[in-house]
C-alpha cells in the first residue's frame, strides 16, 4: 500500500507527542552545578543514563520525522510504521511485502525492516537493516554485516540535510540483498546445537544448584523453541546428533532472548524485548559463532 508522507508525518508526531527538554541539575539548598538532565515535556520522567552539559542540544520530533521521509523516499513511499520511545527515539520501517525472501521452502520467510534509532547518548543516530522472520516473530540485525548499518551525525536541524539522508537511506535499501544472502549461507551451514549453546553459554558451576538450575531451563526453553520453529517451517524432527543449521541455532538464541527470557518489570512491551535483546552479549556471541563459519 502506498503511504503518504503526510500519513507517515501524522504517525510520528502522534507517537512522539512530547518533547525532550534540558534543565539544570542543583546540589543542596538549591547550590548550582554545572550538569543538566533531559525530561520529558508529557509526563517529566527522565531520559537518558546520566547528566548533559550546557552545551547539550537534544534533537526533537522534527528531526525523527526528517529521518522517516528520508527513508519514506528511500523505499518509494510503500512502508508501514512502529514507533516507541525509550531513552530515545526508534523507529522500525517496514517496506513491501514484496521485498520477501525465503529461506527454507515456502515457510521460513524473513522481511526487511529499518530500524532507525535515534538517542540521548550522545553517539550518532543510526539506520540498521534488519529482518522480521515470521516462523518465529523474530526483529533482529546482523551487526557483522557492515553494508546493513549507517551511522547519522546528531545535530539537530535534520531537515536541512535531506539530501544526504536520502542519499544514506537508498545506499541502505541496497543492503538488503546483501543480508538475505548472508542468512541463505547460514542456512547452508549446519551446527550441532548442544555445542552451539556450549560456546554461547558455557558449562554452568556444578557446585552451584542455582546456576544448573538455570541453565537447565534455559536449555529446555531454547530446544523447545527450536523444534517448534522446525514443525513450523517443514524441517521435521532432529537427527540423533542435534545438528541444524546455523540460521536455525542463531535464531533459536536471539528468539529466547527476545521473547521467552525472564526480564524485569519496568518494560513497555515487546519493543522493549527487541532493544534489549538486540544488545544482549549471548545474542552477540551467537552471531559472532555462526558468522564466523561463512567467513572468507
Amino acid at each position: 500500500m502506498q503511504v503518504s508522507v503526510q500519513d507517515v508525518v501524522s504517525t510520528v508526531k502522534n507517537s512522539f507527542n512530547f518533547s525532550v527538554d534540558k534543565f539544570p541539575l542543583s546540589g543542596p539548598d538549591g547550590m548550582r552545578t554545572p550538569w543538566y538532565a533531559l525530561f520529558r515535556s508529557d509526563n517529566f520522567e527522565p531520559v537518558g543514563n546520566g547528566s548533559v552539559t550546557s552545551r547539550y542540544v537534544p534533537h526533537q520530533t522534527d528531526d525523527v520525522i526528517a529521518l522517516v521521509e528520508a527513508a519514506h523516499e528511500a523505499f518509494d513511499g510503500e512502508i508501514d510504521l512502529n514507533c516507541h520511545f525509550r531513552d530515545g527515539h526508534y523507529v522500525t520501517v517496514a517496506p513491501t511485502k514484496g521485498e520477501r525472501r525465503a529461506i527454507f521452502g515456502t515457510a521460513d520467510n524473513i522481511f526487511p525492516r529499518v530500524i532507525i534509532r535515534a538517542g540521548y547518548d550522545g553517539k550518532a543516530f543510526s539506520a540498521t537493516m534488519g529482518y522480521y522472520r515470521d516462523a518465529c516473530r523474530n526483529l533482529a540485525m546482523l551487526r557483522s554485516v557492515n553494508e546493513a548499518s549507517v551511522s547519522i551525525r546528531h545535530t539537530s536541524g535534520l531537515r536541512d540535510k535531506m539530501d544526504d539522508l536520502l542519499s544514506t537511506f537508498q545506499t541502505l535499501k541496497q543492503s538488503w540483498a546483501t543480508l538475505a544472502d548472508v542468512v541463505v549461507e547460514l542456512q547452508n551451514r549446519e551446527v550441532r546445537m548442544v555445542d552451539f549453546l556450549d560456546q554461547v553459554y558455557g558449562q554452568p558451576d556444578a557446585n552451584s544448584k542455582r546456576g544448573v538450575t538455570v541453565h537447565k531451563n534455559r536449555t529446555e526453553a531454547i530446544f523447545k523453541r527450536l523444534a517448534r520453529e522446525r514443525f513450523q517451517t517443514g524441517r521435521g524432527q532432529f537427527d540423533d546428533s542435534f545438528t541444524v543449521s546455523a540460521w536455525e541455532a542463531f535464531n533459536a538464541v536471539q528468539g529466547y532472548v527476545q521473547h521467552d527470557a525472564t526480564r524485569k518489570k519496568n518494560f513497555a512491551g515487546d519493543f522493549d524485548r527487541i532493544i534489549l535483546a538486540a544488545k544482549d552479549q549471548k545474542v552477540i556471541a551467537a552471531e559472532k559463532i555462526v558468522m564466523d563459519l561463512i567467513a572468507v
